[in-house]
């Protein structure tokens, strides 16, 4: 597969589970609809429902608590959209379009990892574990 196709897929996958919680949420989801319109007019309906159905599945993880939802919606929307890219090559010039209308309206993203900065404090037989990303630790 094409790597321009794949980046594409994942910047748009992200930005619109980004975009899910957010006052832009009805213009990303419009944005990729009206692809699906224009393009797969057939699955237009369903990727609306979709997107629908996926947003509220990301509500009620975050006020859960639940992380893991967020990442697999990602996943999930990454992979449609570069299906659809797949099956119609074409669509990649207009959907670059919706996503530099979208791009101001991101919330700020996080720090890239070597903009993190950690401090901590421990006293006595305190222990301190930083990450930047993921940490694994396993005791004995």
């Amino acid at each position: 597969m094409d790597p321009q196709i794949a980046d594409l897929a994942r910047t748009a996958g992200t930005t619109m589970v980004t975009l899910m919680t957010t006052n832009a949420w009805e213009s990303a989801r419009d944005g990729l609809v009206s692809l699906w319109q224009r393009f797969q007019p057939a699955r237009a309906e369903s990727i609306g429902e979709e997107l629908e159905a996926s947003r509220a599945d990301l509500l009620l993880a975050r006020e859960t608590g639940d992380a893991e939802s967020e990442a697999e919606l990602t996943t999930e929307w990454q992979g449609r959209v570069r299906r659809l890219l797949v099956a119609r090559p074409e669509v990649a010039e207009e959907l670059r379009r919706i996503l530099d209308e979208l791009n101001p309206r991101l919330p700020d993203q996080r720090p890239a990892v070597g903009e993190i900065h950690l401090t901590a404090e421990a006293s006595g037989s305190g222990r301190i574990y930083q990450a930047g990303r993921d940490q694994h630790i396993t005791e004995r």
